[in-house]
Formats: structure tokens, sequence, C-alpha cells
């Protein structure tokens, strides 16, 4: 496919914006070349600026689940726009949104809107701090939170991809206060209780991690996780920014039974628009300002055409929950790719919760960090554009996971399939 248009694009990008992008795996740092434009997309598809039309497996990262520019989802933003973009002031959408989330997730009583998943995680570790007056916060290598201080220490996502774990300008005083531990080890896990449990705020995780590749939990790991946080007072924060409302209605703790005390959100909550939220039992959240004292604040929090796309977003999977089809469509796909990889002879393991997976070029399964690092990302780069060649946008990082959304079709999952067969034996 020719790319002409989009490697214009890139150049004047990078002479105005940092690296030509507004967020650093747009790159394709870590699969080389120069990033696709896209123009618009429409259910499972996307067109770039060149003209290519790709079946599209990242749906904006997660939340387009019922694909591109779904009708109902565009009709509530359209009409909420020709009511005013902002108000600054309280609507009732924002508890519309808010009692939907409350009635789908049983963990949660109360409901605090903000504007992107960073803010969500960045204000529940706030919560937990004041809440439990303690200042240590655990959270795992290769969790992926927002691009907060205190918790990109051993991040996952583009931090990953670049192999840049600590930031420059994270400085030793905001990190000195987070302890990392390997994800889905349940002795590091009870050692560090043991050491620091009465110091400990609260512990933050993925419940299926996807921002070092679609990483599962492991039953026990969660159950001493679930354990010890309460043994000790510590609050236990599911992050379920990617996982909730695309795993299942309830989110990833519906589906292996956590029972958190804070959940953090975002992506399918805001229906493609910008929306984060934390949120959790009612005696917890009533610790924020201005029911409680910990401070926080938005002007665009709640914004009317965010709450828009999130009601519909939310009333559409309700109503028509899409769930069984992803989750037989996700079969059909991982038994697809995995057989794909096998008949080449390239070594692999595929890892899939739901509508998220990914084919990890790496003979071992992934259970942590140190064995995600394992998969072989020069591989995985050569799939990427060999699989871009025939019209099937992946994720442009070994270490994302990928997206079914319902608009997917059994022809676009056997066409993937084909492609995949001819991208892995290619030569």
């Amino acid at each position: 496919m020719p790319y002409p248009c989009s490697g214009s694009a890139f150049e004047r990008a990078k002479s105005v914006m940092p690296g030509g992008v507004n967020s650093p795996a747009r790159a394709f740092g870590a699969v080389g070349g120069t990033p696709l434009f896209f123009e618009r997309g429409q259910g499972a598809f996307l067109w770039d600026i060149d003209g290519n039309q790709y079946i599209d497996y990242i749906g904006s990262w997660g939340p387009m689940i019922l694909g591109h520019a779904h009708a109902s989802v565009i009709a509530a933003v359209e009409e909420a726009a020709r009511r005013g973009t902002s108000f600054g002031a309280p609507t009732e959408a924002e508890s519309a949104l808010a009692a939907l989330i409350v009635a789908a997730v049983p963990s949660i009583e109360k409901v605090r809107l903000v504007n992107s998943g960073t803010e969500a995680t960045m204000s529940a570790i706030r919560l937990a701090r004041g809440y439990t007056d303690r200042d240590l916060i655990v959270k795992f290598a290769g969790n992926y939170h927002g691009h907060v201080d205190s918790l990109l220490v051993a991040a996952g996502s583009s931090a990953a991809t670049l192999a840049v774990p600590d930031s420059p300008g994270v400085t030793p005083g905001v990190s000195q206060d987070t302890l990392v531990l390997p994800y889905n080890n349940p002795q590091q896990l009870a050692d560090t209780f043991a050491a620091h449990g009465d110091k400990i705020a609260g512990v933050i995780f993925e419940p299926v991690v996807g921002n070092m590749g679609c990483v599962l939990p492991d039953p026990e790991f969660l159950l001493v996780l679930r354990e010890l946080t309460r043994k000790h007072g510590a609050l236990l924060i599911c992050d379920e920014v990617m996982t909730g409302f695309r795993v299942a209605y309830g989110g990833a703790q519906s589906v292996f039974d956590i029972d958190p005390d804070i959940t953090t959100l975002g992506k399918i909550v805001g229906g493609g628009l910008p929306v984060g939220a934390y949120a959790g039992r009612a005696e917890i959240m009533d610790h924020v300002l201005p029911a409680g004292k910990v401070f926080q604040a938005g002007t665009l929090s709640g914004n009317p055409l965010a709450t828009a796309a999130g009601i519909a977003m939310l009333t559409e999977l309700r109503d028509n929950p899409p769930y069984e089809q992803l989750e037989l469509r996700g079969q059909t796909l991982a038994s697809g790719l995995s057989a794909a990889a096998k008949s080449a002879g390239v070594p692999h393991t595929l890892a899939r919760c739901g509508s998220m997976m990914t084919l990890f070029f790496n003979p071992n399964p992934v259970r942590d960090w140190d064995t995600a690092a394992k998969s072989n990302t020069t591989a995985y780069g050569r799939y990427f554009w060999r699989m871009i060649g025939r019209g099937v946008y992946l994720p442009c990082s070994q270490y994302e996971a990928l997206f079914l959304s319902a608009a997917h079709s059994d022809e676009d999952i056997a066409k993937t399939i084909a492609a995949a067969q001819d991208a892995l034996t290619d030569s």
C-alpha cells in the first residue's frame, strides 16, 4: 500500500508537535516506519489519508466496542452539541451517566467524573491516601495507570514499548512512596504487606493487563490481593479504564469475582470522547470535596458532549449486549491466529479475555512483565507491517492488546486470519 500522504503529514506534524504526535505509541517507534494518519472510521473499518482501508483492531485503544461512528452515539453527541458544548455547571446528564455506572457495577455506589483515565487513577490514589492517612502505594510492574508521576514507575504501555519505565521529570521524592511488585506473585505481595502493611494506603492493579500485552490474573493472586488489603486496612483500587464495560458489562471485576474499594474507569464510559471516572463505596467517595476534604476538580469534568456519548454507549451495551457475540468471535480470531503462527513455525503464545487479546511472539505463557519482555519485538514489527500491507490494522506494539468490536463480522475475522497466515509465512 502507498502511504505518501501519511509521510508528508508526519513531517508537517513533527515541525509543530514533539515527535509529531500527541501520544508516544502513535509514532510507531516500536515497529519502525512512518505512522499512518487517518481521516475517518465506520464500523470495523478505518481509512487513512491515502485512501487505504483497514480492518481495525485498535478501536481507539478500546472504547469503540460498538465500532466507529455508531449511529446512536453520533446522534447523542450531535443533539448535545446543539445545546452547548460546556457550561462549567451541573447537568442532569452527569447524574444519568453516573447512575448507569452504579447500576452496572455492584462495588460502586458513587461516581466522580473526570476527563481521562490518568485523572481517574491520579484522583483515586489521592483519595486512598486521604482516606487512610497513609503514604505508600503498591503497583505492579507492567501495569500502566496513565502518566501520573507516582505511578509512572515500571509502567507498561508506551513506557514499556520505548523501554523507558521511569520518565525524566519524575523525582525521587514523588516515586519513593510507590512500591513496585511483580504481577501475579502472591508471595512477594505477602512479604511486602508483612514489612509495610500499616503504611500502605492502597494497591492499584489492572484486573486484566492490557499494556504489556493481554495478561490475565491468577486466581490465587487475586485472592491474596483482596485478603491482604482488607487485613491491613489498605484500599484495593481496580483500574478498569481499559476493561470496564469491555470484557463484560460489569467489568473484569464481575468476571473474576473481585470486590474492590475503588474502581477507575475511562474509554468506553465516554463513548470515544474524553472521559474518566473514579468510583466506589459511598463511605469512601464521600471523602472527596465538597462532601469531604480530599480535593479534586475539573472545569470540563462531566462535559455535556462526553456524557451524552457515554450514556448512549452504556445504554446500547445494556439493552443490546454484544458480549456473547464478542466472545464467540474472539474465540474464532484467537484460534485462527494461533493456528496460523503454529503452521508457520513461529514461537508464540496467545492470551485472550473476551474481546481483547495478544499474539505474543514468545513461546512461554506471559504472566508478568519479566516474561512479557522476552517477546520477539522485531518479529512482531515485521508481522505488524505485513498485516498493514494486507489491510489489517493491529496495535503498533507487541505490548498492547488488540480489541474486537461488535461491528466486526465473521467475514472480517476470516479475512484477518487469512492475512495472518500469509504475513507469518512471508519470508
